[in-house]
């Protein structure tokens, strides 16, 4: 068999080895043997992706190489798909680096693990891209944040099939509405004792001493600024369980921002 067959053999496999060897270690789902193993969507977005297809290429070159050095030594042609087993080390080698530990001095290990380390940078730029995207068109107006937890609960809810993701789901959620229908209790000059009662219907705003209704100004400021932060966390679990493609609520021209050009600052990797 011609030596560039073996490697070619070697080479394409190792890519799509790599990329899903990869996928599993970043999303953190458990060994890919594993019962606890499920199907997202793609976890790379548009910054990580460059460092995706390094990772992976440079995989697969070294599993080529060491396909054909075992074929060099000895002398057997099908001993270079042996390479195809390189891609493993994807799972079992410690990503990301420890970057206090691993950075510092300039080590070769140190260097074999900036790639990955700059990976795991860009899916959190992209991550936080993703949030500040939905969380920014939601804050313009306090009752757009019930609309938008909304919207995206019933976009997800029924596909869930972790019990313990929809019960924190459920939670945000029911906790965002009633938050906002009290907002809105108070935006209308609603008399304080209905207000009082309100809050007291939902155990998310039962601490009187926390929710006091005889500032209202301050009541009000501080139901939005929750509602926010639990928009927020809804949204950052909805990402980690794959959700990546979710349409921006509110629905509006210029909603759907592209992403800054590689010369934006936070688009870089400084």
């Amino acid at each position: 068999m011609p030596s560039w067959v073996g490697a070619a053999g070697t080479f394409v496999p190792s890519l799509i080895l790599a990329y899903w060897f990869l996928r599993l270690r970043c999303r953190r789902l458990g060994h890919p043997f594993g019962p606890q193993v499920v199907r997202l969507g793609a976890p790379f977005g548009p910054r990580a992706r460059f460092w995706v297809i390094f990772i992976m290429v440079a995989t697969a070159i070294v599993s080529t190489g060491v396909g054909l050095l075992i074929v060099a030594i000895s002398n057997h042609s099908y001993a270079v798909y042996v390479g195809i087993l390189v891609p493993g080390s994807l799972w079992f080698s410690r990503i990301p680096p420890q970057r206090d530990l691993a950075m510092l001095p300039r080590t070769l290990s140190s260097l074999l693990t900036l790639p990955f380390s700059r990976l795991y940078d860009r899916m959190g730029d992209d991550r936080q891209y993703w949030l500040d995207t939905r969380t920014e068109a939601a804050s313009v107006k306090p009752p757009y944040l019930s609309d938008a937890v909304e919207y995206y609960h019933y976009q997800v809810a029924g596909r869930l099939r972790d019990e313990q993701a929809r019960a924190h789901l459920d939670c945000w959620w029911s906790s965002i509405m009633h938050k906002i229908s009290v907002w809105r209790l108070l935006d209308l000059g609603a008399d304080l004792a209905r207000v009082q009662a309100h809050l007291e219907m939902h155990p998310s705003t039962q601490d009187t001493r926390k929710y006091n209704v005889n500032d209202p100004e301050r009541l009000a400021r501080r139901l939005e600024t929750e509602a926010l932060n639990e928009l927020t966390l809804f949204l950052s679990l909805l990402y980690r369980l794959g959700y990546h493609k979710l349409l921006v609520y509110p629905f509006r021209l210029g909603a759907h921002r592209p992403y800054p050009r590689p010369c934006d600052p936070v688009a870089s990797d400084l």
